[in-house]
């Protein structure tokens, strides 16, 4: 299972491209040579995916009733502006303009890596929602986390 964890300030070039910071192809190492897949968050981000992490969310796509149109639709959205993406000999990705159009990312950005995808944040779009956190956490996490099965507080699920 992928688990990424960090959030990294990065700069993108004249040419749109991202190098990506060491510590975080540290975490990707063994996947690189995959390839992997760029698309459009569900906020105005851009999510990278590395291929393996995006071969199971296609599987469980795949699983919806083409038939029904609400399904349709997210389908449509979903794989809207995905692409396949490599890193360069120089640990850099090369960021499709409309994929950046889409995010408003343009030389300053936040790479915001979590389970098995890492976020493409413009620099003042993430600042804007983290501006909007929420004024009590702990009842956000009980109302979020106290939903799931056996939610006593451990991490070791044994």
């Amino acid at each position: 299972m992928i688990q990424f964890l960090g959030e990294y300030n990065c700069k993108i070039d004249d040419k749109g491209r991202l190098r990506m910071p060491a510590p975080l192809l540290k975490q990707l190492e063994g996947m690189v040579e995959e390839g992997f897949v760029l698309n459009r968050g569900f906020e105005k981000c851009l999510v990278l995916y590395p291929k393996r992490a995006w071969t199971n969310i296609t599987e469980e796509i795949q699983k919806l009733n083409i038939y029904v149109k609400q399904n349709r639709d997210f389908v449509r959205y979903f794989f809207r502006g995905a692409t396949e993406m490599e890193i360069d000999n120089s640990q850099r990705l090369l960021l499709p303009k409309s994929l950046s159009d889409y995010a408003a990312v343009d030389k300053e950005v936040i790479l915001f890596a979590y389970f098995d995808r890492i976020e493409i944040w413009s620099k003042e779009q993430y600042d804007g929602l983290l501006d909007d956190e929420p004024n009590d956490f702990a009842a956000l996490a009980e109302e979020v986390m106290g939903k799931i099965q056996g939610g006593n507080g451990r991490t070791d699920l044994s």
